[in-house]
């Protein structure tokens, strides 16, 4: 009997480990939190409303990211207003975000090895990417990287640059329901045991 308990506790200390620790830990965050901070820094020192952080924009830029990962980096322009996404609308969709309401914002894309905060911020601040930046009519934020590709996705407070929900999701899609369905299961079993 107790060493069904103490399979017990390992198994449940496993499955956690396995299922939901890997989402609350991830250092790439720092990273995107910081270049935003820094923007936020240039659009004050301007005179400019700081950018809020924009959960859906983070989604799509995150998205972005991940499709331009194996891409090298000189096939962005840097001042292009939108990359050459052939799946734009995939992605957009992926973040359940109404592509109607995307036609203000921009994707924002730089590539830098090892993504040098300094280096990726100077990126933004000191290129054409800055007209963007400079605008007051941009009012969120999101950011996403992979490798060695930073994506910025400006939002606007008007209908077409919100990056509004396409539909509604449930609690469980957005927590996931692996995860739902572990937790619930692991309930399940300390309760009977």
């Amino acid at each position: 009997m107790a060493a069904l308990k103490l399979c017990f506790v390992f198994l449940s200390v496993f499955f956690h480990a396995a299922f939901l620790l890997p989402h609350l830990v991830n250092c790439k965050n720092d990273d995107e939190d910081n270049l935003l901070q820094g923007i936020n820094s240039f659009r004050t020192s301007l005179g400019i409303p700081v950018l809020t952080k924009h959960k859906k924009a983070a989604c799509l830029a995150d998205e972005v990211a991940e499709d331009l990962e194996n891409q090298p980096c000189t096939s962005i322009n840097i001042g292009v207003k939108s990359p050459p996404l052939s799946n734009f609308n995939r992605l957009v969709k992926k973040c359940d975000i109404d592509i109607n309401t995307t036609r203000d914002g921009v994707v924002l894309p730089v590539c830098v090895h090892d993504l040098v905060p300094t280096l990726v911020l100077t990126n933004y601040t000191h290129s054409s990417y800055a007209q963007y930046l400079n605008n007051s009519k941009f009012a969120g934020a999101g950011v996403g990287s992979e490798d060695d590709w930073m994506v910025v996705v400006l939002t606007t407070n008007t209908a077409a640059g919100i990056f509004a929900s396409g539909a509604h999701q449930s609690v469980v899609s957005e927590i996931g329901w692996k995860r739902y369905v572990v937790c619930l299961l692991l309930g399940s079993l300390v309760y009977l045991v």
